[in-house]
């Protein structure tokens, strides 16, 4: 006598047995949507298996995948060290992010041209005089025009009635960069002076269509500049007519109709003999494009890799960027590289990433002479080895690599070329040889030395000098350290 199958016997005892068998009087109808729903619920387990093993080869791969975290204070580097990673190990993402960028660029030589303007605004404001019986016997006025009665306001400064018109027309810029900061973040502060995004907010989609003249922004007909002073106002109309022939125009469009307007007041010698005189050095400000507006704002502007990296945007927020090894040692090595905000108040936000990754890249750039933005008594520099010792001690990071990039070397050298000492803010490096090799070795000693002491566990202490907006150094850098994180990498997984 065959056995029958166990799934097809039941158990007159078996109560579940029991609760799943049809009913007796079931009609056909009722037969039919019973099977219907048996076969859909069948489908959804079948889905929900497929989801269960693709998530556990996710995990899977994920565990095996070399994870970076970018550790500095703001406006440290890492994004720009970032943006280096993918162009030089793989190229394709980086290109694919090209379109992006491109406005990032342009927003940014708008925002410098804003801070020249807020410049020449201050000079013109500052300069501003009242007549008086013995200014009009000196013949002092406005752009060198007599004054013929007491009491009338004019301007002593340089800058003259050709300033004040190339100010006027660029001020159709300033509606440009306001919609573009709302579209990248419509919660931002309008005080903010830097180009900020939030992680995860799919703004370089937003600005990938902007750059491919696939949209467009809504802008004023006829833009209002900030006021002038009384003594300046008058005799020249805002904008140039055909910089908004449309109410809705590209921001390259409205840029390239400026241009010769940028070079012009930026190149002008009187112009920069203000912002001497102020003590404004734009060239320091992240994303300064200035020197390059004639070919940034050319309406066929397409960016070299070097724009991109220079290019200057915040994250708000953590950022996860995954990417596939595209060349060099073990190519299809898949990274994940963690871009955390540096800034006092996102600080907290760092420690979820410290159990999950196998080196921290800690950016600290050489600025003695600079304090924070957040709190202008905290010297950066200081800060950097504050924020350095409190990794080198959390026992969370005590099998992790450590890389220290002691960074912006160029900035550096220049504040050491301009005769500014050390010793005014750091006061035990004391009378010490003021140059690039001897400051650079000093503070690397501290660094050092704290590594050492600090650690949980003795490790090896990885240092670059770097200036991480030259790419091509850069480059060279980072071959090594990639190098570097595999050998640590391959060695915790046993494979040699």
């Amino acid at each position: 006598m065959a056995a029958r199958s166990f799934w097809q016997s039941t158990d007159p005892d078996d109560p579940l047995a029991r609760a799943l068998q049809p009913p007796i009087d079931e009609t056909p109808e009722e037969r039919a949507a019973r099977i219907r729903l048996q076969e859909e619920a069948q489908r959804i387990s079948r889905e929900i298996d497929e989801e269960i093993a693709l998530a556990r080869k996710a995990y899977e791969r994920r565990k095996r995948a070399i994870k970076i975290l970018l550790l500095g204070q703001a406006e440290s580097g890492k994004s720009t060290t970032l943006k280096n990673f993918q162009l030089q190990f793989s190229p394709q993402h980086f290109a694919k992010e090209r379109a992006a960028w491109k406005t990032i660029i342009q927003l940014n030589l708008i925002r410098c041209v804003k801070r020249l303007l807020e410049v020449l605004q201050e000079e013109w404001e500052s300069s501003l005089q009242t007549t008086t019986p013995s200014s009009i016997a000196k013949g002092k006025g406005v752009a060198g025009r007599t004054p013929t009665s007491p009491g009338v306001r004019f301007s002593t400064s340089p800058l003259n009635d050709h300033h004040r018109r190339i100010r006027m027309r660029l001020s159709a810029l300033l509606p440009i960069e306001e919609e573009l900061m709302r579209k990248l973040l419509p919660d931002a502060s309008p005080v903010n002076r830097d180009v900020c995004v939030r992680a995860g907010s799919g703004w370089k989609g937003v600005l990938a269509a902007l750059s491919s003249n696939t949209s467009t922004l809504d802008v004023p007909r006829n833009p209002q500049p900030p006021p002038l002073p009384s003594a300046m106002k008058g005799g020249s109309r805002p904008g140039t007519g055909h910089a908004h022939a449309k109410d809705k125009d590209t921001p390259a469009a409205v840029l390239a109709a400026c241009k010769d307007d940028i070079v012009m007041l930026w190149e002008d010698p009187v112009v920069q003999a203000v912002l001497k005189k102020r003590n404004v050095r734009l060239q320091d400000m992240p994303g300064f494009f200035l020197n390059d507006a004639g070919r940034v704002a050319a309406l066929n502007y397409e960016p070299t890799d070097d724009d991109i990296v220079r290019a200057r945007v915040r994250t708000l927020g953590v950022e996860e960027h995954h990417f596939t090894m595209e060349s060099g040692a073990l190519p299809g090595t898949e990274w994940y590289i963690y871009d955390v905000g540096g800034s006092r108040s996102v600080r907290q936000h760092w420690v979820p990433y410290f159990d999950d990754v196998q080196a921290i890249i800690f950016l600290a750039p050489l600025a003695f002479n600079l304090t924070l933005d957040e709190d202008p008594k905290v010297n950066r520099l200081e800060d950097s080895i504050m924020l350095w010792r409190e990794v080198c001690q959390n026992p969370l990071l005590a099998k992790t690599t450590l890389i220290l990039f002691l960074n912006k070397m160029d900035i550096l050298q220049a504040t050491l070329a301009a005769g500014i000492r050390v010793s005014k803010y750091v006061p035990s490096y004391q009378d010490q040889p003021n140059d690039v090799q001897h400051v650079t070795k000093y503070f690397r000693d501290k660094f050092r030395g704290y590594h050492k002491r600090l650690s949980p566990k003795p490790r090896p202490f990885y240092w670059h000098e770097t200036s991480v907006i030259d790419t091509r150094s850069t480059a060279a850098i980072l071959v090594g350290v990639r190098e570097g994180i595999l050998r640590a990498h391959l060695q915790s997984v046993n494979v040699i």
